[in-house]
């Protein structure tokens, strides 16, 4: 334990963004056919170095199967919280679940170059002690390690809903389930609080036997899959709200709260909107009540396409959709960047009015039918998915990977892993980084990055920005 909190956890998002700019990202590797372990790559970031954007040390697994997919810190900025008794923690340990095999291994970090296994848990635990499978998205809280999941028990995941469940930061031992009162949920993807107001929201997607094989089209067209987000008291651990985006509406993702306390909203992305193929985002809000309200701010439409051009999932429509699959927001609640990974696109709105989000960025690589290349003459594979901003907000870095079963249908063959980085304007506005390319080994995809010391899809604050 240390005897001064670590110094890359901030009260503010505005002193996070004065913090040391990083110089390495840890990031996914998947292998998705299974033939390989999965690994977790570390990035060299820093311009000045001899082997910026290369993979300067890679840890693989012991395991196969595992389907890497999201991850997250032991601790973060949420230990600075007055409720915490685990203020002198370290941000050491990055939680990685498998979302095919329900094992977690916990990576040792400490010294990036050396980075080494910890500890892992067997599905078999996660199982017993929860009830739950399927482990999804990681937020370090201000009492333990909060992990989402996207199956219930039983082996196809539909025995009870999915859930959240409790890891302490310390001992990686499993606690339990956070839910006390769950009402209407019934499906899971993403959460995301604000602590000082002491509520959460979450998200949804669909059960494994929705997503595992892939898309399930029928499933899709009589919209099965989640358009709901519920609301939670945080500490009583109950549902409180449920809002329908409407059954059109599918599959509700993202959420990405201001990272300013005392703002009370925050962003949601939706797919894609079964009734015109458009990807939307929709801003919810709190009210003096007590009482939650979301509204659609962004749509983002379609483009014709020729049916020779589509994927057999897609001839039918005649179109490429966006598929909003993520989504982020600087430290500074400025700019909401949206990975388009259908159209391959990254767009960067400016929500300094959370609801009259406006298009002030934009960066086309990759795509279904359009196969935009990197400024370097590459092929970028795929299509921009998991994206992650710096602290300072001046770099935002994305993958192409979006889920093994899913890449096939919607581009198939192998397309390679990718990496890249955009640089942000002053006034904003996005432009690639023609030197910074990350190139993966043979047989793998890349999915989610984790930045150096933090980063905009990591840290909850405890304290306003002044």
């Amino acid at each position: 334990m240390n005897l001064r909190p670590d110094p890359t956890f901030y009260p503010s998002p505005r002193i996070a963004m004065e913090a040391p700019v990083e110089t390495l990202a840890f990031t996914l590797m998947l292998s998705p056919d299974g033939s390989q372990p999965d690994g977790l790559a570390v990035i060299d970031v820093d311009p000045s170095s001899k082997t910026y954007s290369q993979i300067v040390h890679q840890l693989l697994m012991p395991n196969t199967g595992d389907e890497f997919h999201h991850f997250g810190w032991n601790a973060c900025s949420s230990a600075l919280s007055p409720l915490t008794g685990h203020a002198f923690l370290e941000r050491r340990y990055l939680i990685i679940p498998g979302i095919r095999s329900s094992r977690i291994y916990v990576i040792d970090v400490k010294e990036p170059l050396k980075a080494k296994i910890h500890k892992i848990i067997e599905p078999e635990e996660v199982f017993a002690k929860t009830g739950y499978s399927r482990p999804h998205t990681i937020h370090c809280g201000p009492e333990g390690i909060y992990v989402s999941t996207l199956g219930g028990g039983g082996p196809d995941g539909t025995d009870g809903p999915p859930g959240i469940f409790i890891m302490d930061c310390e001992s990686f031992e499993i606690l339990g389930r956070y839910e006390m009162e769950r009402g209407v949920q019934d499906k899971h993807y993403d959460f995301w609080w604000n602590l000082p107001r002491d509520y959460m929201v979450s998200s949804e997607w669909g059960l494994p036997p929705q997503f595992e094989n892939g898309l399930v089209p029928e499933d899709l067209l009589s919209n099965k899959y989640g358009h709901r987000i519920h609301f939670w008291d945080l500490r009583a651990r109950k549902n409180i709200q449920t809002i329908d985006l409407g059954e059109n509406h599918q599959m509700a993702l993202e959420i990405r709260p201001a990272h300013d306390p005392v703002k009370e909203y925050g962003f949601c992305g939706v797919v894609v909107d079964t009734t015109n193929l458009q990807g939307a985002i929709f801003t919810w809000w709190r009210n003096p009540d007590g009482t939650f309200e979301a509204k659609k701010t962004v749509t983002i439409d379609p483009v014709p396409a020729d049916p020779g051009d589509l994927p057999e999932l897609l001839k039918g429509f005649g179109a490429v959709p966006p598929l909003v699959t993520d989504i982020d927001l600087s430290l500074d609640d400025k700019y909401l960047y949206v990975a388009c990974w259908g159209l391959g696109e990254m767009h960067q709105y400016d929500v300094s009015d959370p609801m009259a989000p406006k298009l002030a960025g934009k960066v086309e690589i990759g795509g279904i039918v359009a196969k935009t290349q990197h400024p370097n003459g590459k092929e970028f594979g795929y299509g921009p998915q998991m994206v992650e901003i710096s602290r300072d907000g001046k770099r935002v870095y994305w993958t192409n990977s979006l889920y093994s079963t899913w890449d096939d249908q919607f581009y198939p063959g192998d397309r390679g892993a990718a990496m890249v980085m955009a640089n942000v304007g002053e006034g904003g506005g996005l432009t690639l980084d023609q030197d910074f390319w990350v190139d993966f080994p043979k047989g793998y995809r890349s999915h989610q990055i984790r930045l150096e010391g933090g980063d905009c899809s990591t840290d909850s604050f405890c304290y306003p920005s002044v």
